[in-house]
């Protein structure tokens, strides 16, 4: 079995897997795609000096088959052993965006909007433009091999009943929650070493916003977005947490799960009405987590504008005094105007501005931390290339939205009644 790597290193890697691991070593060359050979899993107590407390410092010796560019070599000799393929501190430092994709192929349903084409057609629109390291070097990097998330990060937030009684998606779910913590590990490390650290984002399905802590919900397995941010809390004492939601559907899972939690401020934008019908502005926290739930319906045929007056007025204010630690995203792409499921006006546009708008917060108020996690959207075409501007907002490139829109297609938005929404969220929750 052989492993792709589009990490560049000079130093040999690991990669834990939970209780045992899957091992990987060799020298990674500069700009080059490398094969390794998966040696299998290694139970831990075999691993000479090696502890639960201490992987990360562990060292093996292993050997290793690597194939360059249609050439092999062999490599023997020490390899770190760590939760992740971690890139070296100066790849951190010189990166823009930072990713993972979990497609989760074998968890589908025929005609089923929530399909396992999204997750290929987003990569596959960020390689045709030249969006991906192949194209751009030290800018981004991608995490093709990373740990699935363990029973414990699930647990953080999902009954262990629930987490247990899964058979046939546990995996890809797991992986899913897997590549949100490793992103988490790898902005939060790059954070350390620059003030301008990359933007994660976590490209994984099943999306997880509505998954409640008993079960799931909607089309969503395990609270991805919640997880990760538990984890943040728990892993890297990053305890005040502020998570956006833009999905056009209200994230009840999330909204559920840090309800009466002070240190995890829950912001949701959604579609009056819209699936699961929860949302109302009413809802603000209950007990010490009172006013630290934010929901703001808007109302159907509301787009750019909209949104970007909610953003200045609503979520600035927030977020300036929330002062939070790290920001993750929920990012539904299903608000926008060509989406079959719901009823916004967003564009191409819309999803660019806020990634640019949500990341200069990041850095004003947390060291540039800052996640996001795939949710909805399901008209393939829209969806991928609202994450491709995403990702050129991250690079600090022009949104090539122009292209891509059709201002043909949008009508008026209701601005008075979003205003009526802001003036009453604003009144509600003081800002």
């Amino acid at each position: 079995m052989n492993a792709i790597m589009e990490l560049r290193s000079t130093t040999p890697v690991g990669l834990l897997r939970d209780g045992y691991h899957n091992v990987f070593a060799g020298c990674i060359r500069s700009s080059s795609k490398i094969c390794c050979n998966l040696f299998g899993a290694v139970p831990t107590e075999k691993l000479p000096q090696c502890k639960s407390s201490s992987l990360r410092h562990s060292k093996v010796k292993l050997k290793c088959s690597v194939t360059v560019n249609g050439g092999s070599d062999s490599f023997s000799g020490d390899t770190e052993l760590g939760p992740s393929l971690v890139p070296q501190a100066s790849e951190l430092a010189d990166a823009r965006v930072i990713y993972c994709a979990a497609p989760a192929m074998g968890h589908n349903q025929e005609l089923h909007p929530e399909c396992n084409s999204r997750v290929p057609a987003i990569l596959d629109t960020l390689q045709k433009m030249e969006l991906t390291p192949e194209f751009r070097g030290k800018e981004v990097i991608r995490i093709q091999n990373f740990r699935s998330a363990s029973v414990d990060d699930i647990a953080a937030v999902h009954s262990s009943a629930y987490v247990m009684g899964l058979e046939k998606t546990f995996s890809e779910s797991m992986l899913a929650a897997g590549a949100g913590i490793t992103v988490t590990d790898l902005v939060v490390a790059a954070s350390k070493i620059t003030a301008n650290p990359p933007s994660g984002f976590a490209l994984v399905r099943p999306p997880g916003h509505h998954a409640v802590p008993r079960g799931p919900m909607g089309f969503c397995v395990f609270g991805n977005i919640a997880i990760a941010a538990r984890y943040a809390q728990r892993v890297h004492g990053l305890q005040r947490v502020l998570i956006i939601d833009f999905d056009v559907h209200h994230g009840n899972g999330t909204n559920d799960t840090f309800y009466e939690d002070p240190n995890i401020f829950f912001i949701s934008t959604h579609q009056h009405g819209s699936y699961p019908g929860t949302g109302k502005m009413e809802e603000v926290g209950k007990g010490p987590g009172e006013g630290t739930t934010l929901n703001l319906p808007l109302p159907g045929g509301s787009g750019d504008q909209a949104m970007s007056a909610v953003f200045e007025e609503v979520i600035v204010r927030v977020a300036q005094t929330f002062k939070p630690d790290i920001i993750m995203v929920s990012a539904g792409y299903d608000a926008h105007v060509l989406d079959p499921l719901a009823n916004l006006q967003f564009t191409t546009n819309t999803y660019y501005k806020l990634a640019l708008f949500i990341k200069q917060l990041a850095r004003e108020l947390c060291g540039g931390r800052c996640v996001f996690f795939l949710e909805g959207g399901y008209d393939l075409r829209s969806l991928s290339y609202s994450v491709a501007d995403t990702f050129r907002a991250f690079l600090g490139e022009a949104s090539i939205s122009s292209k891509i829109d059709n201002p043909a297609v949008l009508y008026d938005e209701p601005l008075l009644l979003v205003d009526k929404a802001i003036a009453k969220i604003k009144a509600i929750h003081a800002l």
